[in-house]
């Protein structure tokens, strides 16, 4: 079965419009360099349709989608976080939205229904959409709405790991008593970044406490730091959990070039997350792996390129990091920003190797693995302070 790749140019009209960081155009430049790369060569992508209320209504309250549609006509503060500097209100913002939510649910079915095993989806990943609120750019909550329909549809255990610099709180906040759902978000830490969650003693509540997972990451941490982290916390989780389906939101705000926020990762460290998140899904979830989009506010020299990294691990299509950025990308770039620097490749020329925890050194990040393996790993029977746990 051919991964399936979710894509149609109406995803733009999410939009929040003037000099706001969430501009789609960091989605058409993807789509352009993943294209004139031959990644998407021979790939039917599928044009979404809206999702309707009765999905919404899975996670998002009733009188909240109201206040949604009402905002653009009103003209006074709705609320709800809708109307801020952050959440903007804009023309046709629900169905937009709503959009957003069906090009993932596409996502979902395309699994569920067995004709793709794989399947990505640049334009979600709006994580931080509340039951009845609007919050960090995102209206409504794609993931949580996809893996709410994907536990009613033939799933029973669904892993979400999360690698945006931001907490994923609004997917841990839908689940956090749902044993089902096991949440991993991997962030900057809540001392020192907006949203000011995901510590690493949030662990879930009552029969799912030890189903939502935080590692905490201090400012600057590298791609080798936060390698380390990773693999001393998810792969032991994901082998307790024996998860059906991978889930995961590929926000690339961590690169180290990002204006909204202070993680220092690189491009290459991106193409290296997603190969290692390719491997966790068939080693654990036989295969099945949904890739969203998210955060990512260097729109031209970063997002493009790890994404379309991200596309072309999803296809299996991996590309070479020293492939330089074709001419006709470059040309269309250099038209619309004529002062932008572009990179010549696809690389930082980054080294991601890193030392597995457990080695006796003590790394920076090393303080966020202690916390969070000994707030989560007895709540799995498996040993904090053995590295081969």
């Amino acid at each position: 079965m051919s991964p399936a790749v979710v894509w149609d140019s109406s995803l733009l009209g999410y939009d929040l419009g003037g000099d706001h960081p969430f501009n789609p155009v960091r989605l058409e430049l993807t789509v352009r360099l993943a294209t004139e790369l031959g990644v998407l060569d021979g790939v039917e992508l599928l044009v979404p349709s809206a999702a309707g209320d009765e999905e919404l209504l899975r996670i998002h309250a009733p009188e909240y989608l109201a206040a949604v549609r009402e905002a653009p006509l009103v003209g006074w503060d709705v609320g709800h976080g809708l109307g801020t500097s952050d959440n903007p209100v804009f023309s046709d913002m629900h169905d937009a939205s709503a959009l957003v939510v069906g090009s993932t649910l596409l996502a979902a079915r395309k699994i569920a229904e067995g004709e793709a095993t794989r399947a990505v989806n640049i334009a979600g990943g709006l994580h931080h959409a509340m039951r009845d609120r609007a919050s960090g750019f995102c209206v409504y909550n794609d993931c949580a709405v996809a893996i709410s329909w994907l536990l009613d549809h033939g799933f029973e255990r669904i892993a979400y790991i999360d690698t945006d610099v931001h907490h994923g709180d609004g997917v841990q906040a839908a689940f956090y008593d749902d044993p089902r759902v096991l949440t991993i978000s991997m962030h900057q830490h809540p001392f020192t970044l907006w949203p000011g969650t995901g510590y690493s003693a949030e662990t879930g509540r009552g029969k799912a406490d030890g189903t939502a997972v935080n590692v905490p990451l201090p400012p600057r941490t590298r791609d080798p730091g936060w390698l380390r982290a990773f693999n001393a916390v998810v792969p032991s989780l994901l082998a307790d959990f024996e998860p059906q389906l991978l889930f995961t939101q590929c926000g690339v705000d961590s690169h180290e070039e990002d204006p909204l926020a202070d993680l220092s990762l690189s491009v290459d460290g991106h193409r290296t997350i997603y190969a290692t998140l390719r491997d966790l899904a068939n080693t654990y979830a036989g295969g099945k792996w949904i890739a969203v989009g998210g955060g990512g506010y260097q729109l031209i020299r970063v997002v493009p390129r790890s994404w379309t990294h991200l596309i072309a691990t999803v296809l299996d299509r991996d590309v070479d990091p020293a492939t330089p950025l074709p001419p006709g990308w470059v040309s269309t770039v250099g038209k619309a920003a004529p002062n932008a620097e572009l990179p010549a490749a696809m690389t930082d020329d980054r080294d991601t190797e890193f030392k597995p925890w457990g080695d006796g050194e003590d790394d920076p990040v090393d303080v966020a693995v202690r916390d969070t393996r000994r707030a989560v790993f007895p709540l799995h029977g498996l040993d904090p302070d053995d590295p081969r746990d």
